[in-house]
């Protein structure tokens, strides 16, 4: 798994971050590197419901994007607009939070990260 997740961080992402700010179930998560300062733009497939964001964690919850997200602040671009992520937070997929949309998806991860979407 960490051999397709190091694949899609240097060729697949990179092509993603061109079209996932406009598409319906994407986004793009800015975040900041917690470590380095190095600022990134993660292309993920986003569910949307009023003002909350809901991200399934395929690779887990320690992915490094995740963890740079719940260190410090981050934003979201979907459908071509800007957010402020606002109280991330790690939830497991048969939490009562989760979406109605999420709960149909057949995946092998175990948790998303779930929280709102504010005026940036």
């Amino acid at each position: 798994m960490r051999a397709l997740a190091r694949f899609n961080k240097y060729v697949t992402n990179p092509i993603q971050r061109m079209w996932a700010p406009y598409l319906p179930y994407m986004a793009v998560i800015e975040h900041v590197d917690r470590k380095s300062g190095t600022s990134y733009r993660t292309p993920v497939m986003a569910f949307v419901d009023n003002s909350a964001i809901t991200v399934v964690l395929n690779y887990g919850a320690q992915s490094d994007w995740v963890r740079n997200v719940q260190a410090g602040e981050a934003g979201v671009i979907q459908r071509g607009k800007h957010y402020r992520l606002a109280d991330p937070r790690v939830i497991t997929l048969d939490s009562p939070d989760l979406p109605r949309a999420v709960q149909g998806i057949n995946t092998s991860a175990h948790s998303a990260l779930h929280g709102r979407l504010a005026a940036d």
